[in-house]
């Protein structure tokens, strides 16, 4: 079908004015805020691969109508909310068309006997924790994306927020969803607390990124404001030692909302004023009904002394708290300096992850030319393990493949050094294009349970191609 017919169509479906192809937008919605493309834009990048358009969806409806049409006429689409990702998983192949359902931003119901939240896929989290907020209420999910994220979105990417250790992952808040499959199926998945009735239908759309349908509704689970909040800091000497620390107390059974460890070099940038040469962070709040918070507090305090932690007091927690997001305001500090800057956070268990960090830090160090740093913190832990989220920059010649270069270099070793001690390549970002090529040493035999999914589920291949499973 020629791309004015399919135009014609959309225009005729949506109206003229949620059909957008202006050249500059369709640049804009062409990729996402990954580092690299970053500091190539910098350097004069632009894709080569633009959509044919971008239709702005208002209504399941037409979400089932646009759905049934670019399968039959086999047309590759990107599902899009917020555009936050950092994973190339938005980029666009050159003919498709943006699925943006940024504008489904209705709030459909808050239930204060069932604690659920129901929104459509386009409502931005910072929007439904401010309507919670009037009442009472919290989501418990705060990603440092909380300024630009919708809700559509933090499913597909199986996101995770910064007080998870209490809270959990949006795949421990997710009650129930509506989606759309790519034959124009609308599928409803309802609101229980648990249910065993066969597989969780809910987790092919956790993660999904697009693949295996558009998500236009989701039902989250809802807590009360905390009554309580106690905040303490913890200087450290070994990175070592605040891994041990954390793993004691979350294997002990406290769940501190915010549970942070940064290491020597995070430290010295963000709470030099109060550490000493040379020493780590630890960073808590516990959180909750009168009197736990004390509790778990005074726990999480015995059990700091205990590995010889120095108290810091609560002045580096209300420091984080009012810079933790900072980050949104300014995406392209670094790239405008022509420095290739990102992160990375990887997963493992406590017997491995000590030894990914020091492999990791040390590798980069050494081997990167014109490292300008390399950081790493852990904020999501397990009682059988915690993340880290590592932070890098370097400087580059001031070209697009000399980025990509040093880009490459810095996530290969990370990768490299993630698999080879048996974690995960990724906790809470996704996978997108980016990290797709590790996917199948990722999964291993089990890479062929992701194959069929998504040969069954998008025969056309037609959803959002390249993420989760590489093109070949």
């Amino acid at each position: 079908m020629e791309k004015t017919e399919v135009i014609n169509f959309f225009e005729t479906v949506l109206g003229k004015e949620r059909v957008v192809t202006n050249e500059e937008v369709l640049q804009e919605f062409a990729t996402d805020i990954t580092g690299l493309r970053m500091v190539q834009k910098h350097f004069g990048w632009k894709s080569e691969n633009l959509a044919s358009c971008i239709l702005k969806i208002h209504t399941k409806e037409e979400a089932v109508t646009v759905m049934k049409f670019i399968n039959e006429n086999k047309i590759v689409s990107i599902p899009r909310t917020g555009g936050s990702g950092v994973c190339l998983g938005l980029e666009t192949p050159s003919h498709s068309v943006v699925i943006d359902l940024s504008e489904m931003n209705e709030i459909i119901e808050i239930n204060e006997e069932n604690f659920t939240i129901t929104a459509q896929a386009g409502v931005p989290l910072q929007v439904l924790e401010e309507t919670l907020n009037k009442k009472g209420y919290t989501s418990g999910h705060f990603p440092q994306s909380l300024p630009l994220a919708q809700m559509g979105g933090l499913v597909a990417t199986r996101s995770i927020g910064q007080f998870s250790t209490l809270y959990g992952g949006i795949e421990d808040l997710l009650v129930g969803l509506e989606g759309v499959l790519p034959t124009g199926e609308l599928v409803f998945i309802k609101n229980n607390p648990r249910k065993s009735t066969g597989p969780d239908l809910r987790h092919i759309w956790l993660g999904s990124e697009g693949a295996f349908g558009v998500i236009t509704e989701v039902t989250v689970k809802i807590f009360k404001l905390p009554e309580e909040r106690v905040m303490q800091a913890f200087a450290i000497e070994e990175f070592q030692t605040g891994l041990d620390i954390i793993q004691e107390i979350v294997q002990a059974g406290w769940k501190p909302a915010v549970t942070r460890l940064h290491d020597k070099t995070e430290a010295k940038e963000s709470y030099g004023p109060f550490i000493k040469e040379d020493e780590g962070v630890l960073l808590f709040i516990s959180e909750g009904p009168q009197g736990f918070a004390s509790l778990e507090g005074n726990a999480v305090k015995n059990v700091c002394l205990k590995h010889k932690a120095r108290e810091l007091g609560s002045k580096p927690l209300e420091l984080w708290l009012a810079h933790r997001n900072d980050i949104c305001d300014h995406l392209d500090m670094y790239a405008k300096q022509g420095a290739v800057a990102d992160t990375c956070e990887i997963s493992a268990m406590w017997s491995d992850i000590g030894k990914i960090y020091n492999e990791v830090i040390s590798r980069v160090a050494k081997e990167v030319p014109y490292l300008v740093a390399v950081t790493g913190h852990s904020s999501h832990s397990y009682v059988q393990g915690t993340n880290i989220y590592f932070m890098f920059g370097a400087m580059c010649a001031p070209s697009v493949e000399a980025a990509e270069k040093t880009y490459n270099q810095i996530f290969g070793i990370i990768m490299e050094t993630t698999l080879k001690y048996n974690g995960s390549i990724a906790h809470h970002h996704g996978v997108g294009r980016y990290r797709s090529k590790w996917m199948k040493e990722e999964l291993g035999s089990s890479y062929e349970m992701l194959k069929k999914l998504k040969s069954a589920f998008d025969p056309n291949g037609i959803m959002n191609q390249g993420v989760l499973i590489p093109v070949e």
